[in-house]
């Protein structure tokens, strides 16, 4: 009995690499192409590595955006940097609805953030000379708003 056991054994491990259906499937289930799968893997990397590129690229643009947008502000605050102010306040709401009323009356307002402080500043005009702007101040106080005053931009964070 043992050594039929044992020659049904033989003759299965003589016989079964030979067998097509295993060579395919291999004895735990199918087998995979290594190739295929290691292309299909290169691709999944070059999708993901261009997704990464062209994130990278919105962001550059973003920036860049971001950048000129600062630099023409900046360089509008740089030429009008005498801002008559009507009003300063902590609660930016307060500031919006302030200026909605004055730009109603027609002036040119604008909000300025303090850097620093939780103010925002109502601008009603915006000047490039000193001799204009307080020219402009003398009126707006006598028949605007009599505690306005000037705020001087200076480009230094101020």
């Amino acid at each position: 009995m043992k050594q039929l056991a044992g020659l049904v054994l033989v003759v299965l491990l003589i016989f079964t690499p030979s067998c097509k259906w295993l060579k395919e499937r291999g004895i735990f289930g199918k087998k995979h192409d290594t190739m295929a799968v290691w292309k299909a893997r290169q691709d999944s990397l070059r999708v993901i590595d261009s997704v990464r590129k062209a994130q990278d690229r919105i962001l550059a643009l973003e920036a860049a955006r971001q950048d000129s947008i600062k630099k023409a502000k900046l360089d509008w605050d740089l030429k009008n940097k005498f801002n008559i102010i009507i009003g300063s306040f902590i609660t930016p709401e307060y500031a919006t609805k302030y200026a909605a009323d004055f730009a109603a009356r027609g002036y040119s307002t604008r909000i300025l953030k303090l850097e620093g402080t939780k103010f925002e500043m109502v601008s009603a005009e915006a000047h490039e000379s000193f001799r204009k702007a307080v020219a402009r101040l003398k009126e707006f106080q006598d028949s605007v708003v009599f505690d306005s005053w000037l705020y001087v931009f200076t480009g230094n964070g101020e």
